[in-house]
């Protein structure tokens, strides 16, 4: 065990339950299709980095899926909406002794092991890390110990998700470092089709 924590927050790979927007245009077959190779990269790049991970499922843990367990530790997410589990997620890595936790979410083409190698070292004179997404949200959110109110009063999938949580590091007077702006893979136009589904 390091001290330090990568938790990956996915949704199990299910038929109409993932990349809704996407299946909107490509259809539930196609959008499930992307959703898998999103986890693949994600996987892979979490792998390159020497820090603890654990993976968070929506509804189950799958114990026979390509996240080894001896590279993941496997959880359930908890709580009613997205940032009710994330702080969930965050007490639980710090109550199992963790100083430096960050968290990613699962539908990032453009995320490296380098992002998550810079957060990391963003943690060691910083309070917390973020890494905004075009959209107006977050890629990833690091912290050493947790700070409720940024998952408090949010309208999480909308472009005020960044403004608010970074006005919430102001408002406790936290240091921050900001990590390049990247995209998530919500619409058909967010990515290079042809390698995803060739």
């Amino acid at each position: 065990m390091t001290e330090r924590l990568l938790m990956i927050f996915v949704k199990n790979p299910e038929l109409g339950k993932v990349k809704t927007r996407l299946a909107r245009t490509l259809g539930e077959e196609k959008a499930l299709q992307v959703y898998r190779f999103l986890l693949d990269h994600t996987r892979e790049v979490a792998r390159e980095v020497g820090v603890d991970r654990a993976v968070f499922y929506s509804s189950f843990a799958d114990e026979n899926d390509s996240w080894g367990e001896e590279f993941f530790q496997k959880y359930v997410q908890e709580g009613d909406d997205l940032g009710e589990r994330m702080e969930n997620a965050f007490a639980k890595a710090f109550a199992m002794g963790y100083k430096s936790v960050v968290i990613i979410g699962s539908d990032c083409l453009e995320l490296s092991s380098q992002h998550l190698n810079d957060a990391f070292a963003a943690l060691i004179d910083h309070d917390t890390v973020v890494g905004p997404a075009r959209d107006g949200g977050y890629y990833l959110l690091g912290m050493n110990k947790i700070h409720p109110e940024f998952f408090l009063d949010k309208q999480w999938s909308t472009d005020s998700v960044l403004p608010n949580t970074l006005r919430n590091i102001l408002e406790l007077k936290l240091s921050h470092v900001l990590l390049a702006e990247l995209s998530d893979v919500d619409f058909e136009e967010d990515l290079a089709l042809s390698e995803v589904l060739e």
